[in-house]
């Protein structure tokens, strides 16, 4: 299956607040923030639902290709002050604990470790935990009127290693300590600048590039790109796996999709995985 492309389900707020909902559309699968009211805030019941979605998704042989978007103005606000803040009555021994800050942590790495390649379709503001969600999609298309803003450190909160680690290992080390220890917030332009953003469009033309990315993927091999996304975020980790790495790339040149791929190209049509 190639097809990528979906009729768009309005983005405008007019259904009823809601954990994340799933939309699957031909190969593309998409995942939207659904409560518009408090600009797409996750709450700790969301995250059990996006664990959810991601193995739904994986399960689906038909899927290819994931977007990651928000209802209405914004794209998330990120994960809900007030459970955090009712984490801070924790003593030492409970902070350790799992809990709603080590659960909202396994939900982006989840999703950054999603076996499908993933956009996420930045549709307004982007801020706080939510600027590490999107990150850990393999592409971000944005809107021109998007910002973003990390306010970990104006909340007195040290955020989880793994998101530094992402915002280090995609932005770069001075980014990452712009972004973190000055939680100021920054335009549309400056995200393309910085690599947050992969690219900027304006708002009337925001679906039309999300769809043409979406379809692009969706009609490359599927096993080959989940190999090499898989290296790509172990190479980013400093932790790659050679010996799987090299086995997967052995037994790419013995696949059905390597076949096809050749002779797609000879034939000079699109091949068909």
């Amino acid at each position: 299956m190639t097809d990528g492309s979906a009729s768009h389900t309005p983005y405008d707020g007019a259904l009823e607040a809601s954990p994340p909902l799933l939309i699957k559309q031909g190969a593309r699968a998409t995942i939207r923030l659904n409560r518009p009211r408090h600009l797409n805030r996750l709450q700790a019941e969301d995250l059990d639902v996006l664990l959810g979605l991601f193995d739904q998704i994986e399960a689906d042989a038909d899927l290819r290709v994931v977007v990651l978007t928000g209802t209405g103005r914004a794209f998330s606000a990120g994960y809900d002050l007030g459970s955090i803040a009712e984490r801070t009555g924790a003593n030492d021994a409970g902070a350790d604990e799992p809990g709603a800050g080590s659960a909202f942590e396994v939900a982006v790495n989840r999703l950054e470790d999603l076996a499908l390649p993933t956009i996420c379709r930045i549709n307004g503001g982007v801020y706080g935990g939510s600027t590490d969600l999107a990150l850990a999609c393999d592409f971000r298309i944005g809107v021109d009127t998007s910002e973003m803003f990390m306010p970990a450190a104006r909340l007195g909160l040290h955020y989880y290693p793994s998101g530094i680690k992402r915002y280090v290992s995609r932005l770069g080390a001075d980014n990452a300590r712009r972004l973190f220890l000055t939680a100021e917030k920054i335009g549309a332009p400056e995200m393309l600048r910085i690599g947050y953003l992969t690219a900027m469009v304006p708002t009337e033309a925001l679906d039309e590039e999300v769809d043409r990315l979406a379809a692009l993927l969706a009609g490359n091999a599927p096993i080959a790109m989940r190999g090499m996304k898989r290296a790509i975020n172990e190479f980013a980790r400093d932790a790659l796996d050679e010996e799987a790495a090299a086995h997967r790339h052995r037994a790419s040149m013995q696949s059905a999709e390597i076949k096809e791929g050749v002779q797609a190209f000879a034939e000079k049509r699109p091949p068909k995985f």
